[in-house]
């Protein structure tokens, strides 16, 4: 009996030690752009005239300094380089300042962090979103008083309570967060699909089972040139850009397949 569990042990411990070495890798040096890629509706990838996305004081900035004072639906998103699987994403993030004034009413006070997104290559040029899932981040005061680390899902669907939910946005557990503060927010995404989004080191949402939604014409695109395929298992991470400015820090991955 001794042995049994003693090789029992011998099985679990190398892989609890691995995942406990996993390293957390910045993914955002502080200094530049490096390894990040910016989308723009109507512009070609990689292109960003109006200095959409800078760094200032260390951070990822969202800026619409060089905007004139209209946003005119050109949402934006920039790319972390490499496509990711199972992973632990961390990152802080302060909503601050005043939204560009012809922005929707939803849009204020309202950003997010994209994953397991298509590539800006795939994108059409008048694409707003690209196919993905989105933990949403909002503050308030915003018109609509609602939590902070919210899924939203473009072009997708995923399992949420047991089964296939098709909302558009589910909300979390987190309590209201003010504009103007820095909070952390992490995302973990897991081998076998489930998936948690946390604010402040607390759990607030938890699904499964993403998958692309063949009712959506960009994600039809996407499962044809994967040969019917619609299980979500893998992709990008983007910030967004919708007419609010936010600034990003302390990016980091850490592994986990």
């Amino acid at each position: 009996m001794k042995a049994a569990i003693l090789m029992s042990l011998m099985l679990i411990a190398p892989v609890a030690a691995s995942a406990a070495e996993a390293p957390w890798e910045p993914i955002f040096d502080g200094k530049t752009l490096d390894g990040w890629t910016p989308n723009l509706v109507g512009q070609k990838v990689g292109d960003d005239p109006l200095k959409t996305y800078v760094v200032e004081d260390g951070n990822l900035r969202v800026s619409y300094a060089h905007y004139d004072n209209r946003f005119a639906g050109q949402y934006g998103h920039i790319f972390w380089k490499e496509p990711l699987k199972a992973f632990r994403l961390r990152f802080e993030y302060r909503i601050y300042g005043d939204p560009l004034p012809d922005i929707k009413v939803w849009e204020v006070s309202n950003s997010g962090v994209m994953f397991h997104a298509q590539t800006p290559q795939t994108m059409r040029r008048d694409q707003g979103f690209p196919v993905s899932l989105e933990f949403q981040i909002l503050g308030v005061p915003r018109p609509q008083q609602e939590p902070s680390g919210n899924l939203c899902t473009p072009g997708t669907t995923i399992v949420i309570d047991g089964k296939r939910d098709l909302r558009h946005c589910i909300l979390s557990s987190s309590p209201l967060l003010p504009v103007g503060q820095w909070e952390r927010g992490e995302i973990e995404v897991l081998s076998n699909g489930e998936i948690t989004h946390f604010i402040n080191g607390e759990a607030v949402l938890r699904y499964s089972a993403p998958e692309l939604d063949p009712a959506d014409k960009d994600a039809a695109v996407l499962i044809a040139a994967a040969g019917g395929a619609v299980k979500l298992e893998q992709g990008y991470i983007a910030l967004q850009a919708e007419g609010q400015p936010i600034e990003f820090r302390k990016i980091e991955v850490q592994r986990l397949d």
